[in-house]
């Protein structure tokens, strides 16, 4: 196999580097080697902050290479442009957009909506995803998670 490269992006505060975790904890349990990288900038005031997730049989280095993105999960569609130069001509864009966000159930469940988003391209099982979130989170989180992940995958 080769390496999938996908880069998480946001604002601070948003739940980018919990979305990359969540991401990160599902290819480990399936066996991957998987490497995390972020970039925080000046996320803690709301500022650009970016993760880059690659996995795969062997991965060297844990930075995405400028134009190698397989898929791109931007959480706010101000960064969009943002970050957009890093995806292949062939890669997947996932943007705010394809989530009805009046649904969720906190808008700060938008980042395991997109997850859900992701889930829909990626060979994982919805069960393996489950399990995933619900290592990353507490428990009285679950509910409403599971909920967010589902609107993602309509």
């Amino acid at each position: 196999m080769n390496t999938m490269n996908i880069r998480f992006a946001g604002l601070g505060g948003m739940g980018v580097l919990k979305a990359s975790d969540v991401f990160a904890e599902l290819v480990f349990r399936q066996s991957f080697d998987v490497k995390k990288a972020e970039v925080h900038g000046m996320s803690q005031r709301g500022g650009s902050i970016s993760s880059d997730v690659r996995y795969g049989e062997a991965v060297s280095s844990p930075m995405i290479p400028e134009g190698e993105c397989d898929i791109l999960v931007v959480m706010e569609a101000t960064q969009i442009d943002v970050v957009k130069s890093c995806l292949k001509a062939d890669g997947v864009l996932i943007v705010p957009a394809d989530i009805d966000a009046t649904k969720l159930p906190s808008s700060k469940a938008l980042n395991v909506a997109m997850l859900g988003r992701l889930s829909k391209i990626l060979p994982f099982s919805v069960e393996m995803w489950h399990e995933a979130l619900r290592s990353q989170f507490a428990q009285k989180l679950w509910a409403g998670n599971e909920i967010a992940f589902q609107l993602g995958r309509e």
